[in-house]
């Protein structure tokens, strides 16, 4: 039974959702309705009137456009990021932190977090309005109170129910907007449209300026953060997330287009100036439309009072703010001490008693954090990791646009702010840009790339050394002769270009060290010119084994350790006792193995086509078990990295003993590619017969990848698939700490 339940545990985010989605929930509930509850708020109602009337119809659809610009590049690039990663504990903010990690990410989960507590103040404030529009005589300071009071309760004691009336709510906001729809231009309505305000220095009464106007008018925009969820509750979030996200911003801008155009031709500037509630009282049913801004208000409050807490919770479990272990504390899986925390700075922001005091801080805030989710896929972009295979991919033109543009408004906003907030960032982004790759003639980029690794170093635990999302091939190559590498020299390039490592570690007595020491540090200087970080070290001691198990031993807690051992077998084979000793070491010290048997004619070929090839498994065409108990990622992973360096194509293979599961075979490889996101031009292929004959039977590749079987490292097997292949032949072992649906 024990078997049985550690069978579905497989560690991708991926697989955990197709495994258990039938308790999990689809786009439209989990991302499309709180989303565009999120969006369709207090703005809709009581500003959008105010805005036209500041800066005129064709000032707000500016206003409009320059947000939704925002939105839409912000909103690709979270959905690019959520399909390559598990959305977990913190939402947007678990997004940034696996990008760009939790030092870096809590400069932007404090004012993420700082978010939350203001809007739903704001939100509260747009309750209070519509509820005073029934009943003028009631104290705005009691509704505020007891509204935040009610909605606090439900927060800490009843979210659940606040997330199955999410549909009810949504339709009575649908029938509002239809309300205010259907209410044609009346007797009083202008005869003509009012195209350029005084935002733009017309000459009127009380005018304010456009981006004082667009401050108050953007957090109109900022509600597709919710569709980035608090929790890993989404069914295919790789698929529901975009769709969702996106769908909503679709339809909230039309619907905020539209109800600008219905301003402009139901009421006078000066009107819309000065009456918030325009909406409401040339709306078909006022009623109505009061009834939707309530429901908005009171469910778009309630979700940064839940939301919150949890993005606290998050910042706290990472250790990231004051009183960490406090804030980190549950209760029966709810953040009881952030709630607390987070209920009384929504009450402190209260005071600020105005939705045009509180909007603009609002949009400070989130311009902060949309400059930061750009930036979190412009640096996954840089990086270049296997990891990173998002499904849903965007030009790189997108983040770049969202950044810059979330960044000018930000200055244009408020520069002292902006430039508080974001000098961070720009030294992180020059950093990572500019300091990669130094020469040995500039001192200060080389300072400062060796100030940067050492603090690196010190910040690494050993724990991280195995952090499946940041494996990267550092390749440990033990040399008896320069010359041997002659062969693998291009594969060891191709396989460690652009962010591996390659560890040369020399082994002999004392004529050989001599010749090593020449020869190693010219191979080092050609892998470096070639922009792969590369490293030399000398073991002196006659016996290969020996040797080979004190060079392993010592880089056990070195910085950026080898997890890789790359081995090759020679013409002729001679090296067979070495690699099987070599490949025992690697065993012991928990590291990958890689044996490369080139072909001695052809070597790589024309370094176009990988294959890969994948056993059925102990439970045949089972895609999920495969991932959990079989042989298989390292040769994925490197059959990822080969096919990027290359630009070619990849194939994976498997075989179907019987001649009779065509149909099941074909569906395995399918559901393998997509749990760990591999290429969608990836070819399939199912050979008929065992594993050898498919082998003798199946055609050329430049470089056949076989991962060795699960029993241990055979090498008699491996040279009887090579005599059988009519290519290069890649053999490989897991080292445990690999994962290609990471």
């Amino acid at each position: 039974m024990e078997d049985e339940t550690a069978i579905t545990e497989v560690t991708s985010a991926t697989v955990t959702s197709a495994i258990v989605a039938t308790r999990q929930i689809g786009a439209f509930r989990g991302v499309f309705a709180p989303t565009l509850l999120a969006i369709l708020g207090v703005i809709a109602y009581l500003r959008i009137g105010w805005v036209v009337g500041h800066a005129g119809l064709g000032g707000a659809l500016l206003m409009l456009g320059l947000a939704l610009m925002i939105t839409v590049c912000t909103g690709l690039s979270l959905s690019s990021i959520a399909s390559n990663t598990r959305v977990g504990d913190g939402g947007s903010f678990g997004v940034i932190s696996r990008s760009l990690g939790f030092e870096v990410s809590s400069a932007i989960g404090v004012p993420l977090f700082l978010t939350r507590p203001l809007a739903a103040a704001m939100y509260i404030f747009g309750f209070r309005e519509g509820l005073m529009w029934l009943a003028s005589d009631l104290s705005p300071m009691a509704i505020d109170l007891v509204v935040f009071a009610v909605l606090f309760a439900v927060a800490y004691r009843g979210a659940r129910l606040a997330y199955h009336l999410q549909t009810l709510v949504l339709l009575v906001i649908v029938a509002s907007v239809v309300s205010i729809f259907v209410a044609g231009p009346t007797e009083d309505s202008p005869f003509e449209i009012m195209w350029w305000g005084g935002a733009f220095g017309a000459s009127q009464p009380d005018s304010v300026s456009f981006w004082t106007v667009f401050a108050v008018f953007f957090p109109a925009t900022t509600g597709f953060l919710a569709g980035a969820p608090t929790r890993v509750n989404l069914k295919d979030p790789r698929r529901t997330v975009p769709v969702g996200t996106m769908g909503a911003i679709a339809l909230s801008a039309l619907v905020y287009v539209g109800i600008a155009v219905w301003s402009a031709r139901t009421g006078t500037p000066e009107a819309l100036q000065h009456n918030y509630t325009h909406a409401i009282d040339v709306a078909f049913s006022p009623l109505l439309v009061v009834l939707g801004l309530l429901c908005a208000s009171a469910s778009s409050a309630l979700a940064g009072l839940i939301s919150g807490p949890r993005i606290l919770h998050a910042l706290g479990n990472n250790r990231i703010v004051p009183y960490s272990d406090t804030l980190a504390d549950d209760v029966d899986g709810e953040p009881r001490n952030a709630m607390v925390l987070t209920g009384m700075l929504t009450l402190a922001c209260l005071l600020f008693r105005d939705i045009n005091v509180v909007a603009p801080l609002v949009t400070l805030l989130f311009l902060v954090t949309y400059a930061a989710i750009n930036f979190a896929l412009l640096v996954e972009r840089q990086l270049s990791l296997v990891t990173f295979r998002p499904t849903v991919r965007v030009p790189t033109a997108v983040p770049v646009v969202g950044l810059v543009a979330s960044v000018a408004t930000l200055l244009v906003l408020s520069p002292l702010f902006g430039l508080a907030s974001l000098g961070f960032m720009g030294g992180l982004a020059v950093t990572i840009r500019r300091v990669g790759q130094p020469s040995s003639s500039d001192e200060t980029r080389s300072g400062m790339w060796v100030a940067a690794a050492e603090w690196a170093a010190s910040r690494l635990q050993p724990d991280d050394y195995d952090n499946p999302r940041a494996w990267r091939p550092n390749l440990l190559v033990p040399v008896l002769d320069a010359e041997q590498l002659r062969d693998s020299y291009r594969l060891l390039m191709d396989l460690a270009r652009p962010e591996g490592s390659i560890r040369l570690m020399g082994i002999g007595g004392d004529r050989r060290v001599e010749d090593l020491s020449r020869r190693l540090p010219r191979l080092q200087r050609s892998m470096r010119e070639r922009k792969v970080r590369a490293t030399w070290s000398i073991v002196d001691l006659d016996d290969y084994e020996a040797g080979l198990h004190v060079g392993a031993l010592s880089m056990q807690g070195a910085f950026l350790r080898p997890n890789t051992m790359f081995l090759e077998l020679g013409r002729g084979h001679g090296d067979r006792r070495r690699a099987s000793i070599a490949m025992q070491i690697a065993l012991e010290r928990q590291l990958g193995v890689a044996l490369y048997v080139p072909h001695p004619d052809v070597g790589l070929g024309e370094s176009s086509t990988v294959r890969v090839w994948i056993r059925p498994g102990a439970r045949p065409w089972d895609a999920a078990y495969a991932l959990h108990r079989t042989n298989v990622h390292l040769a994925l992973l490197l059959a990822l990295r080969l096919t990027r360096s290359w630009g070619g194509k990849v194939e994976l293979i498997t075989f179907d003993p019987s001649g009779r599961e065509d149909e099941r075979a074909e569906g395995f490889l399918a559901a393998l590619c997509d749990y760990t996101r591999f290429p969608g031009s990836a070819k399939h292929t199912v050979l008929v017969g065992d594993e050898m004959q498919a082998v003798a039977e199946s055609s050329a590749a430049d470089l056949s990848i076989h991962s060795f079987p699960d029993a241990g490292m055979d090498l008699d097997w491996a040279l009887a698939v090579k005599t059988r292949t009519p290519g290069s032949c890649l053999f490989v072992y897991d080292s445990g700490s690999e994962s290609a649906t990471a």
